[in-house]
């Protein structure tokens, strides 16, 4: 009976232990995931429109925006690269 209680003691404490180190580890793939698509998303515009004077920078800033927000965040980049830069 002890040992079931001690068993059932160690999966509990596995669980949270898990759930407790998931939760960031999470965190860090969606933003590492979002940071890829951005990187690719402006590589492509950036191979697309170079030709025509249109290079938006590469950094973590960019990466990010570009990758959270997508093609509207592409977009809302070259803008501002348009109209401030």
């Amino acid at each position: 009976m002890k040992l079931v209680f001690w068993g059932l003691v160690g999966i509990l404490g596995l669980v949270l232990v898990g759930n407790a180190l998931w939760t960031p580890l999470k965190f860090l793939l969606r933003a590492a995931f979002c940071l890829a698509t951005g990187g690719i998303l402006l590589a492509g515009v950036n191979l697309l429109f170079g030709h025509w004077g249109l290079h938006i920078a590469l950094n973590p800033f960019t990466l990010l925006l570009a990758g959270v927000l997508q093609v509207p965040g592409v977009i809302l980049l070259a803008l501002l690269r348009c109209f401030f830069v």
